[in-house]
């Protein structure tokens, strides 16, 4: 069986609640990921933008705002589909910013959407998968965890990752449960998006540090790849966690260890390809060449997809917090926590447009949909982009 889904990312939580003891909440202190427990260093003055490349702000929608729920934003032609925190779902024509279909479930969310162009997966905070046709309840399942990465629709399935680290399938018409796939939970787990999503005809999912490759007809395992080891003497330390969006090029899937590592993995034979040491807490993206991550210090690097050498790397943007990269076409895309959406040279880094958007900050990793750039803010306001 082969099977089609589309590119993949959220945030990390460690302060104030976002470590779970698989479902329960874990009470921890936090350090700050900039370094000391001083305040957060100042950004540096980005100065006048020079417009190389030249985009203008085609249309603005919305959707409800996030509440610290990790939003995924998912694309198939010309149309995206998100849902917000309160429960709001909504599939948007990026052609004009105009509505394909929107409904209210009443419900707060726990995760993110996921899509295959017909078919949308959502998951409530009450732990209940809820699958949508065109926007109409078609059935609903209660889950034993709760659940952070957005659901995969593909295949005429529905598969959940939980925060318990089990994989379930559901056939996306009946809901009936196809299988659970039950793996050793470690004592803490990341409120974050995870790996989950098709690679030709297996499904491959992020366990730990490692990348797994499952059969999605019965959830056996045809592989494993570490990308990351647990390092350390207590539980915080030792938290390994692999974060999407990932980048999957031909033979070669390539994702992020929660601030340890960039790797990639042929997913044919399921072996891993090369891995780098990276302190980022947001996925990456790329194409056959390079692959471009985002730094939790505000560092954008690019490394050399065949070997994981690196290319370049600019502080251009540092202690800016950073959305996953979008790579569209001659630039990398980042948005930031000002809620501006940067523009980067894919050769070099430099600075080629600067767009701005309501200042809440950018909420989800920018998409592409046909000929337009779309980015959400933490306030719900959706922004689509073209060039001129």
């Amino acid at each position: 069986m082969r099977f089609s889904g589309f590119p993949v990312r959220r945030t990390a939580r460690l302060c104030g609640g976002g470590l779970v003891l698989a479902i329960v909440t874990a009470l921890t202190g936090c350090s700050s990921l900039w370094g000391g427990g001083g305040s957060k260093p100042v950004p540096a003055d980005l100065g006048a933008n020079v417009a190389v490349l030249g985009v203008r702000q085609a249309w603005t929608a919305r959707v409800g705002g996030l509440a610290g729920m990790p939003m995924e934003v998912h694309s198939a032609g010309s149309v995206v589909t998100l849902a917000s925190a309160d429960g709001v779902v909504a599939a948007i024509d990026a052609r004009t910013g105009g509505d394909v279909w929107r409904t209210s479930l009443g419900e707060p969310l726990s995760a993110g959407l996921g899509a295959d162009g017909n078919t949308a997966a959502v998951v409530s905070r009450a732990n209940v998968l809820v699958v949508l046709d065109a926007g109409r309840e078609r059935w609903r399942h209660s889950l034993g965890a709760q659940v952070f990465t957005p659901p995969l629709v593909a295949g005429g399935r529905v598969f959940v990752l939980s925060a318990d680290r089990s994989v379930s399938a559901f056939d996306a018409a009946s809901g009936r449960k196809l299988w659970t796939q039950q793996r050793p939970g470690e004592a803490l787990v990341l409120r974050q998006a995870g790996v989950l999503r098709p690679v030709g005809d297996t499904l491959v999912v992020g366990l730990s540090g490692r990348l797994v490759g499952l059969n999605p007809d019965n959830g056996s395992v045809r592989w494993e790849a570490p990308l990351a080891s647990p390092r350390g003497t207590n539980d915080v330390e030792r938290l390994v966690e692999l974060v999407g969006r990932t980048s999957r090029e031909g033979d070669s899937i390539c994702a992020r260890a929660f601030q340890a590592s960039v790797g990639c993995v042929n997913p044919v034979r399921g072996t891993v390809s090369w891995t780098q040491p990276a302190s980022g807490a947001e996925g990456i993206h790329g194409d056959a060449e390079a692959v471009f991550g985002t730094e939790s210090n505000g560092a954008v690097i690019a490394w050399r997809r065949v070997d994981g050498s690196r290319l370049w790397a600019t502080d251009r943007l540092k202690y800016r917090k950073l959305t996953a990269p979008l790579l569209l076409g001659r630039s990398v895309v980042v948005g930031d926590d000002t809620g501006l959406v940067h523009l980067l040279s894919r050769t070099d880094g430099a600075p080629l447009n600067r767009l701005s958007t309501d200042g809440s900050g950018i909420g989800a990793a920018p998409v592409v949909a046909g000929d337009t750039l779309v980015v959400v803010t933490r306030n719900g306001n959706i922004f689509g982009f073209r060039p001129d």
